[in-house]
């Protein structure tokens, strides 16, 4: 096949769509990416890619060109400018693309109008668009307090237009399916987890026998995510001597979160945002990984792909995080979760996690994710959907 993929976000970025079309690419399959200058997330261009250098690439074996967008900086005026720039960038590149493409693959995160270029090829070529689902529209904005009034009906517009344009929709978690029937009378969907990317091994990612126990977050510091929850209930555990923390990631929280953890005084150690490819060897510093997120509807809909990558590793899982997530950590028994910032919960899940049997939760995160979340398993059942609807 010939796969036109469509989403704002690719490699140096921290996104699995790079991994996923690299995978598409060994499958066989002859792969084009149309992306956004790399920003995210802190919104400052990445090194070497400004002045259109980079904008027609090959990566390993993938085609990716990169349209000159406006990076995501503080402020709304320019969140939104970033939103719609690649709308408006990918849109006018792919008008000048032949219809040699099989079938386009749109990558939907923030923003759902990212699927614009992505379904205006299909329409006009008269080929199938897939949408994989993984930041619901409009729903997300209420993350950023945007959940009435006049902007959010007008973002619902939108998404009820992109979504109800495409040929097919597949959702990450499977709390999506109920949103978008409700929300936009769509009952078609599809539910197809994330997995993690093959670096995640209990090889490599076990932590060695010693004396202390270390919990790490890995991934964005930003408001969805609250960080601050963390450093809390860190406050609430000073007590337990031998135990660490560890913030991987970078993010517009991150300075704010520094001088909590300075203020509060307690043993928080910031390793700033690193390559993919080394994750491993962070992972393989922790005993446990944690999960949190803002107590909001929406957000708890979601799975974050830091899930599988943590089961993958074989870590059991410390929570603070409502709907989806907590009930695959109960469903797969491999960890404990409160509700979304309960500081003094997740402080007595740590204490909890002390006291536990750590093995079985190692044991039950690697069955877990080999029984649901397998990259094996998500190429495959990805090829055949793609490969169904350019037939």
């Amino acid at each position: 096949m010939k796969i036109l993929v469509i989403c704002q976000y690719y490699y140096p970025e921290p996104f699995r769509i790079t991994d996923i079309c690299e995978e598409l690419f060994k499958a066989g399959n002859d792969v084009t990416v149309v992306t956004g200058t790399p920003n995210y997330p802190m919104g400052d261009i990445y090194p070497g890619y400004d002045n259109k250098a980079h904008q027609n690439e090959i990566i390993n074996g993938v085609k990716v060109h990169r349209c000159s967008i406006h990076p995501r900086k503080t402020g709304a005026i320019h969140r939104l400018w970033n939103y719609y720039s690649y709308s408006f960038a990918s849109s006018r590149y792919i008008k000048h693309l032949d219809d040699s493409f099989d079938v386009v693959f749109i990558n939907q995160l923030s923003p759902v109008m990212m699927a614009n270029a992505g379904i205006k090829y299909a329409k006009k070529h008269n080929k199938q668009s897939i949408l994989y689902c993984l930041d619901l529209w409009p729903a997300s904005l209420g993350a950023g307090g945007i959940n009435t009034g006049v902007i959010y009906k007008w973002f619902h517009k939108i998404s009820r237009k992109i979504y109800r344009s495409v040929d097919k929709i597949l959702i990450s978690s499977k709390s999506f399916a109920k949103y978008f029937e409700e929300e936009f009378g769509i009952a078609d969907t599809t539910y197809l987890p994330q997995y993690a990317e093959e670096t995640f091994t209990l090889d490599d990612c076990r932590k060695e026998s010693d004396d202390t126990i270390d919990l790490m977050f890995a991934g964005n510091v930003g408001i969805a995510q609250s960080i601050d929850t963390i450093i809390y209930a860190a406050a609430l555990c000073k007590d337990i001597r031998n135990l660490r923390w560890h913030i991987v990631g970078d993010g517009k929280e991150l300075d704010n979160c520094k001088k909590l953890a300075g203020k509060l005084e307690v043993p928080v150690v910031f390793h700033g945002r690193q390559p993919i490819e080394e994750m491993p060897k962070y992972y393989a510093m922790a005993d446990a990984m944690l999960v949190t997120m803002k107590n909001d509807p929406v957000i708890s809909l979601t799975l974050p792909g830091k899930v599988q990558s943590y089961m993958a590793a074989g870590k059991p899982i410390i929570g603070a995080i409502n709907g989806e997530t907590q009930r695959v950590i109960y469903e797969s028994m491999s960890g404990v979760c409160v509700n979304a910032e309960d500081v003094e919960g997740l402080a007595a899940c740590v204490r909890e996690f002390v006291r536990s049997d750590r093995e079985s939760f190692i044991g039950n995160s690697i069955n877990y994710y080999e029984r649901n979340y397998t990259k094996k398993n998500f190429i495959s059942r990805l090829q055949d959907i793609l490969s169904a609807k350019s037939s």
